[in-house]
């Protein structure tokens, strides 16, 4: 894998990092951590270093809540599958 240094710009401090992955993709990541960090910050005031810190474990409850609510809603569709196909195959049997 080809890696190289891309600069990103969070809550107004820059950052370089080495990785593999696509800049566009990093910038846009990067994009949603400043706007995380602007949202915690104070309206005219700048971001602290310790608001990116913030960002990210507001970032990872969002995530942490959001594949629950997938998981939650993965189970009840394979339950309300189950459920079909038992009656389906128990209108076959009646056949």
């Amino acid at each position: 894998m080809d890696t190289r240094p891309v600069q990103l710009t969070i809550g107004g401090q820059s950052y370089k990092v080495v990785s593999s992955a696509d800049a566009e993709e990093l910038q846009r990541l990067a994009d949603a951590v400043s706007a995380k960090v602007a949202e915690l910050t104070p309206r005219g005031k700048v971001a602290p270093q310790q608001a990116v810190l913030l960002a990210a474990i507001a970032l990872a409850h969002e995530l942490e809540q959001e594949r629950a609510r997938r998981i939650a809603v993965e189970r009840k569709t394979r339950d309300m599958l189950r459920r079909v196909l038992v009656r389906i195959d128990d209108a076959l049997d009646e056949a």
